[in-house]
């Protein structure tokens, strides 16, 4: 994601906010954590599941600025590039999941196979939807780009109600995006953190996320053009409004799920996100209150490294272990969970281990240090 978009803070305060809220609900404690920062269940939505569309939403207002320099790229060079970052992007999420290669076993450690590795993931949707969506993005017209956006939902819808498990096609073991996964990539390459095969950023599911980052970057265009207006917040907000009214109106026959991320989650989330960006802009740029915005840019100026750094920290935390428990649970346990049991000992920890990659990133800013993929 550019810093060329640092030019608009209310962009790069949203982009901070996501990353920021992204750490702190992937890193709960053992005591337990308040509702707003746990996933729902399956269908319905709480706080936690807008953090990754956001992000994509996010990923889509960078492009708005990136995006321009394409224009004046031979096809050749434009292709390179896009494949470049979305085979990067997609390398990082794998080999992050497979890291550190190696587990811990009754005889010691061992080599984690190739063949009960995950495939798909946070990282890897993110870079397949950044790719699809820059490819429509620069060889589509604006109306083939929603055309195509349209059809990724209602097709989505399709799908899953045609090709499900009749009575079940909406259900978590019915559903065709796993019957899909289980056939492509088979079992043992799927997520297990239900207790058993399925993935949430699975294959069919990615191609509705890839609106989230369409629609971020028509925002992205809009707000560069007319989002510093009333006029221009009051269209924003006008559209999240409606968005989320038509969401609630899908929801009763597509229910809103970010499992599933069906298309009437999109719907929601960009909504959503439409409002949380109108009201930045209209407190940051409208109204000049800047005070504390520059906690949230230390997160959007390097925001995949960052949100990479996060899990490595956390995976590295799980494995090390202090008299045969995990450093994470024990850290938890020796110093949060006595200082205050329970769920708010839980939130501490996750707000500390935020704060220790806030550190991190910013001393890459003091130093002018911004990782590009």
């Amino acid at each position: 994601m550019t810093q060329s978009s640092q030019r608009f803070l209310p962009l790069d305060v949203f982009r901070g906010m996501t990353v920021c809220f992204m750490i702190i609900v992937n890193t709960g404690g053992t005591g337990g954590t308040y509702w707003p920062l746990d996933h729902a269940p399956w269908h319905g939505w709480t706080p936690t599941d807008l953090v990754f569309p956001s992000f994509l939403f996010a990923v889509g207002n960078a492009m708005s600025f990136s995006m321009r320099k394409y224009e004046q790229l031979g096809n050749a060079a434009v292709l390179g590039k896009i494949f470049k970052r979305t085979f990067l992007i997609f390398l990082l999420g794998y080999l992050m999941y497979w890291f550190p290669f190696v587990e811990h076993t009754d005889a010691g450690l061992a080599f984690k196979p190739f063949s009960d590795t995950r495939i798909l993931g946070v990282l890897q949707r993110i870079a397949l939807c950044y790719g699809i969506a820059s490819l429509l993005i620069h060889y589509l017209p604006k109306k083939g780009v929603w055309a195509v956006s349209a059809l990724f939902l209602f097709g989505y819808w399709a799908i899953l109600w045609f090709c499900g498990t009749p009575g079940d096609q909406y259900g978590i073991h019915g559903n065709a995006g796993l019957a899909l996964d289980k056939l492509v990539m088979g079992e043992n390459h799927l997520y297990h953190g239900e207790g058993f095969a399925f993935d949430p950023e699975g294959i069919l599911s990615t191609f509705p996320a890839v609106v989230n980052v369409v629609a971020g970057y028509y925002t992205g265009l809009f707000v560069q053009q007319k989002g510093r207006t009333q006029q221009g917040l009051l269209r924003m907000a006008a559209a999240g409004i409606l968005l989320i009214v038509l969401a609630y109106a899908w929801n009763t026959v597509f229910p809103i799920n970010k499992k599933l991320w069906t298309s009437s989650y999109v719907l929601l989330t960009v909504g959503i996100d439409l409002l949380l960006l109108s009201f930045l802009i209209q407190l940051i740029d409208m109204a000049g209150f800047t005070k504390g915005t520059g906690f949230f840019t230390v997160f959007g100026k390097n925001p995949l490294f960052l949100y990479l750094l996060s899990e490595v920290l956390a995976i590295l935390f799980h494995f090390f272990q202090v008299g045969g428990t995990s450093l994470y649970r024990w850290i938890n346990d020796q110093f949060f969970q006595p200082l205050s049991p329970g769920k708010f000992g839980s939130l501490l920890f996750s707000l500390a281990f935020m704060l220790l990659c806030w550190i991190v990133g910013y001393l890459l800013d003091k130093r002018k240090i911004y990782v590009r993929v």
